[in-house]
């Protein structure tokens, strides 16, 4: 816990432009202590251990070990420092550490933004917040993405075999005759381990798989094309199977322009 109500903070960027803006922008925060900066993930691991922070800005994108590999040895630390993320990393990675992570921040960083981040770490480390602020699972986080101890795969039925696909390879996922079906290049497979499409979309949370319907789900790294519809709705096709036309629902059509990044 910080001493003298200062909180004690780490930064590790592989570019020393955004660590000089970022430690400028910091300054301005009376309780927030910059110990040290490092400018890799492996320097960085070294720092945290040694300094034992309350709080470290990380990016994601670095040579090397990136943040994901860092926050993975930080989770096995005895008591881990909060961790919020700075980075210019993809729109649909970012959804899957929105809601674990004390926060992320885009960049350009702002001071208005950063003020945010930093009023959220004081209602965790203070406790002296009206507002709620529960602590970030990680562990579920790491999870999410497919690391820690959690290895996600998709498992499926295959000449009376359990075959295990990578989300990347999975292009639909569809409820036929009360049985989700999985999609691929190079084939079609009955899944063996998620029994409804709720359990699978749950899952696969944070990965980028959009829900069209209640019996369908795409990956939208797969989706190849899409129009306007009748009544407000779109048909959109996928990569590799084009045969398979997929109907999104009026109500749905924002948000699936959401995800693809057109507002």
């Amino acid at each position: 816990m910080p001493t003298a109500q200062q909180i004690r903070c780490i930064l590790i960027d592989d570019e020393a432009p955004a660590l000089d803006e970022l430690n400028f922008l910091l300054s301005s925060f009376k309780d927030i202590d910059v110990i040290g900066t490092a400018t890799s993930a492996t320097k960085g691991i070294q720092l945290i251990t040694e300094k034992e922070p309350d709080l470290v800005f990380l990016d994601i994108q670095m040579p090397g070990k990136n943040g994901f590999d860092v926050l993975q040895e930080l989770m096995q630390l005895p008591e881990p420092p909060l961790v919020i993320f700075a980075t210019a990393y993809d729109e649909y990675a970012l959804q899957a550490f929105e809601e674990n992570a004390v926060d992320y921040i885009l960049k350009p960083l702002s001071s208005e933004r950063l003020a945010k981040s930093i009023q959220r770490v004081r209602c965790l480390v203070y406790a002296n917040c009206e507002e709620k602020v529960e602590m970030p699972d990680m562990n579920g986080l790491l999870g999410s993405m497919g690391l820690g101890g959690v290895v996600l795969r998709i498992s499926v039925e295959a000449n009376g075999r359990i075959l295990l696909l990578e989300p990347t390879d999975v292009i639909l996922c569809r409820v036929e005759d009360r049985k989700i079906m999985i999609h691929t290049q190079k084939g079609v497979f009955a899944c063996y381990g998620d029994k409804t499409l709720d359990k699978l979309e749950e899952r696969l949370h944070g990965q980028p798989f959009f829900r069209t319907s209640r019996s369908e789900m795409v990956n939208l790294t797969h989706v190849r094309d899409f129009a306007p519809w009748f009544n407000g709705k779109y048909v959109v096709t996928m990569k590799h199977i084009p045969e398979q036309e997929i109907i999104i629902s009026k109500g749905r059509v924002k948000d699936f322009r959401h995800r693809l990044g057109l507002g």
